[in-house]
């Protein structure tokens, strides 16, 4: 089966519209990483919220904003109009599901691994919104050191993030191996043959689809599609 192109993954995203603490809606602060991650606004408008080297950010959303980030960079999506939607790219296919993704929990909850996997683990969205808002009561406390001491104060959540998942890396190496090494392992070999008036790659050309599944996501509710389940049309 052929990765998804650039062995990214997408996802169609309609950011949630609960009100959180500080009186906005939208969804749970994180930070990846391994991955960065692109967006396409569809519809609605909104505020992406950063915390990064740059400090605190607010770049504003409307359609036809494309935008990304890179690893370590805060981000939480507000929803100003009550309908963003935005079409998500996100860099290593499966890795944030295999836990690149971390949340901006309190820090007694960041510090404990087994806190942590409590409050994340989700099957229902009221679940989800409990996750939200914990990682929003987190974030606001970031932001605030954030303001005062400059980009440094991320470095402690930075050593958090690293801790929850150095045990899972291991398993990160095949998504990425599958995925966009393998994608440009095969672009490079498809060069030399063209080079070389070798076309025969050529011959291979096919269709692929995959199932939709639909589930409550970190930011929103989200229609992502089963990759590893492609299928030939």
């Amino acid at each position: 089966m052929t990765p998804f192109p650039g062995g990214t993954a997408v996802s169609h995203l309609w950011v949630y519209d609960w009100l959180a603490e500080d009186g906005v809606s939208g969804g749970s602060p994180h930070l990846h990483t391994a991955s960065a991650e692109g967006y396409v606004v569809v519809r609605g408008r909104g505020t992406l919220e950063t915390l990064s080297r740059s400090g605190h950010q607010q770049t504003p959303l409307r359609q036809g904003t494309l935008l990304w980030f890179t690893p370590g960079t805060v981000h939480r999506l507000i929803n100003n109009s009550g309908d963003l939607e935005l079409l998500v790219v996100m860099q290593n296919a499966g890795l944030p599901e295999a836990g690149d993704a971390v949340l901006t929990y309190p820090k007694e909850v960041l510090d404990d691994p087994d806190a942590y996997q409590r409050a994340t683990a989700i099957s229902t969205r009221e679940q989800a919104r409990r996750r939200r808002d914990l990682a929003v009561r987190g974030y606001l406390e970031l932001r605030e050191r954030v303001r005062k001491k400059g980009p440094t104060a991320l470095n402690d959540l930075h050593r958090s993030a690293v801790d929850l998942v150095r045990s899972k890396v291991g398993g990160w190496h095949h998504h990425v191996h599958q995925g966009v090494v393998r994608q440009a392992q095969s672009a490079r070999t498809q060069l030399e043959a063209l080079a070389k008036g070798d076309g025969s790659h050529l011959e291979e050309a096919a269709v692929f689809t995959a199932q939709e599944a639909p589930r409550a996501g970190m930011c929103g509710d989200l229609r992502v599609w089963d990759l590893d389940g492609a299928v030939i049309r």
